[in-house]
């Protein structure tokens, strides 16, 4: 039996990106607010002097846009969307692939076949400016189910060795490589 934790959306990255943006999108929306109340709300600043038309208005609009786009980013940390683990069991003939969603009647996403429905271990390597290095689980019916986190690419030995290890626990063929 083998079993991959899978790491979803709390990661360094996500907690930085989301923190940036909420941050940036407080001080955009607080200076584009100070220029319509002749206040200043921002220490430091003169943001009571801007126009609010236009860059008043334009200010609060990318506030707006980012506070939402903050919200979204935290609501996915917090919800931890993506996470999830790859279960490998030999001794049932089963692998279970488990993820988390986003809330709702779908939220829980669990996949299960039997062994001896699964064809090979397919490697995709697409390098470039975005490189890909991906593992799928390839069924008889051809499906293409990933078994790798999105978003940060392995190294091509870790990738190569953990495809060779899949494959030769499963009993199956490796493709790609």
């Amino acid at each position: 039996m083998k079993r991959d934790k899978i790491q979803g959306s709390r990661r360094i990255s996500n907690y930085w990106w989301a923190l940036c943006i909420l941050l940036g999108g407080i001080g955009f929306f607080l200076a584009g607010l100070s220029s319509y109340l002749n206040l200043e709300l921002l220490p430091f600043t003169k943001s009571s002097q801007l126009l609010f038309v236009p860059q008043g208005i334009i200010m609060i609009f990318y506030g707006t846009i980012a506070l939402v786009l903050s919200s979204f980013l935290w609501l996915t940390i917090v919800w931890d969307v993506g996470s999830g683990y790859n279960l490998f069991d030999t001794q049932q003939g089963m692998v279970t692939i488990f993820r988390f969603g986003f809330p709702g009647k779908n939220r829980i996403i669990c996949l299960k076949y039997p062994i001896a429905d699964i064809q090979s271990i397919k490697v995709k390597i697409e390098d470039g400016i975005i490189s890909k290095r991906e593992i799928y689980l390839k069924t008889k019916d051809q499906r293409e189910i990933p078994l790798n986190r999105i978003g940060e690419p392995l190294k091509l030995s870790d990738l190569e060795e953990k495809a060779t290890e899949l494959a030769r626990l499963l009993g199956v063929v490796l493709e790609g490589v």
